[in-house]
Formats: structure tokens, C-alpha cells, sequence
């Protein structure tokens, strides 16, 4: 048994749990990534119109859950609850458990002493092309770790798991994380992300900085692309860096929206237009 956990030894069935939304083009690849260590399959879907769940019930030896998406975190700990077992691993649509990764895991579960949690590196790929450097290189994530001890902590899509015993290890194998498939598929994420956080910020009471909206973009760029060598990825890294210098100005950029911007009157309180308006510079009107 885990020191000090209480749980018995032999209870090392593991559920994978799969938060989704219209994810019909991943969820059949990930499930099949895990299948052959998982003795649950938990899909938690958040509002599905696609053929994601279709997917799922045809695959079979699936158990679906479904709920309004408010955060990442919330959201997945409302589902970990829900697990069969006193193991979980958290795996998104868009990432893969390597043949690696599995064995791993099969054998952490089957040791004598297991930690409460295990931090895994993610292989992180733009389009397809891996992503070596750029900050993306050295990201991990806790996603295996006992079911009662484990829950995501923070209010924003970048929340992550706090291990309540601290006991928690890392893990040799990555998990394979194809996050960016198109800029269409990717856009509209960005835009949520950076929406939510701001108004986080705001409700909190933290006041949008004139330098950082103008220094944030130039010095997370310089950051990422020079200091932690996204050079060395080429053209998918140039683009990683500035998309990850971009997000960092919108965040800013939305706080201002929130706090200064001025809502646009309605056409029925827009001034009836007389001739030679239509020549008339936009600028001017």
C-alpha cells in the first residue's frame, strides 16, 4: 500500500477518463492509444453536435457522462469523482499514450509502492511538426494519480492537479499532445482562453498595465524564440513563438477591452445619413 494512504495494495485498476467536445476526428485515435491499460473508459463529453459520442458508443466498453463545460478544472473535477477505480489517468482528445507511456504506467501499478501521483512530459507538436523547444519541451502535466487524493486546482483552463499528500513522481515516457491541428481548430481556443483569464483578472481587481500591453508581446516573443531556442524549430517554432507572444498580448489586450472599451450605440442611435456622407472618409464619420 501507498505510506500513509490507507489503500490496499491490490486495488490498481485504472479508469481513463476523456474530457471531449466535438472531438470526432481524435477520439477514436486516443482511445485506442490507452485501451489496452485501462480497465474503465470514462468519456466526459461537455455538449457534443458532432459525431464525437457516436464514435465512442460504436467503439464500445466506453461509459459516457455529460455536463455544462464552465473551466478545464472544474470540469474535469466534477468527472474524477465519477471514476470506478482508485486510480486515474487523465488523457485529452488530442493527445496519445505512447507504447512506452503504457508500459510505464503498467508497471508503476503493479510495484509495491506506488506514489499518490505522477507528473508526465508531453512530445508537443504544431501541425504535426514536433516541437523541441519554444518552452514547449519541457512541459509535464500530472494526470496519473489516486483518485481521492488528486483534484485540479485553479480557476482557468491551465489548472492542474495538486497531489493533497505531496507525494507525487515523474515519469520517463511522454504522452504525445497534437494541440494545434489548424489555425481554424486552434483560433477559437486561443480566444476563450484569453477572454476566460482576463476575466478572472478583472474580478480580482488587477488593472490592465499601459507597458505590459505594449512590452508583453515583443518580450515573450524574444523569450521564447531567442533564450529558450525556438530558433532551432524552424519555421513550426517561429510560429509557436508567436502565437505564444501573441496570447500574452491579448490577455492584456482583454482586460483593457473589459475595463476600458466602449460599447458601439446600436444603429437606431447612429445619425441618419445626408448626401455626400457616402464620400466622406470613414475616419471622419
Amino acid at each position: 500500500m501507498g505510506e500513509g494512504t490507507g489503500y490496499v495494495a491490490a486495488d490498481r485498476q485504472l479508469t481513463v477518463i476523456i474530457p471531449c467536445k466535438n472531438e470526432q476526428l481524435n477520439i477514436r485515435p486516443c482511445i485506442e492509444s490507452f485501451r489496452s491499460i485501462a480497465d474503465e473508459i470514462l468519456v466526459a463529453d461537455s455538449g457534443s453536435t458532432d459525431e464525437t459520442l457516436h464514435i465512442v458508443r460504436r467503439l464500445g466498453g466506453c461509459r459516457i457522462i455529460e455536463r455544462e463545460y464552465i473551466h478545464s478544472g472544474d470540469f474535469k473535477n466534477w468527472a474524477i469523482p465519477q471514476a470506478t477505480h482508485q486510480w486515474v489517468l487523465i488523457v485529452d482528445a488530442d493527445e496519445r499514450v505512447t507504447p512506452e507511456l503504457a508500459a510505464e504506467i503498467t508497471q508503476i501499478l503493479k510495484s509495491n509502492r506506488p506514489l499518490d501521483g505522477y507528473w508526465i512530459y508531453r512530445a508537443n507538436y504544431f501541425m504535426g511538426h514536433p516541437i523541441r523547444y519554444c518552452g514547449w519541451g519541457s512541459d509535464k502535466v500530472l494526470r496519473l494519480f489516486r483518485r481521492d487524493l488528486g483534484r485540479y486546482v485553479g480557476d482557468n483552463d491551465h489548472a492542474e492537479v495538486e497531489v493533497s499528500t505531496g507525494r507525487a513522481g515523474r515519469l520517463q515516457a511522454r504522452l504525445d499532445h497534437y494541440g494545434v491541428r489548424s489555425y481554424d481548430h486552434y483560433i477559437p481556443k486561443l480566444q476563450r482562453y484569453t477572454s476566460f483569464q482576463a476575466q478572472i483578472w478583472n474580478r480580482n481587481g488587477r488593472r490592465w498595465s499601459y507597458l505590459k500591453l505594449l512590452l508583453n508581446l515583443p518580450l515573450r516573443f524574444a523569450q521564447t524564440y531567442l533564450l529558450r531556442g525556438g530558433f532551432l524549430d524552424g519555421a513550426a517554432g517561429l510560429q509557436v513563438c508567436m502565437i505564444t507572444a501573441f496570447i500574452s498580448f491579448q490577455k492584456q489586450a482583454r482586460l483593457w477591452e473589459q475595463q476600458c472599451g466602449i460599447a458601439t450605440c446600436d444603429a437606431s442611435q447612429l445619425p441618419v445619413a445626408t448626401a455626400g456622407d457616402e464620400e466622406r472618409p470613414r475616419s471622419a464619420a
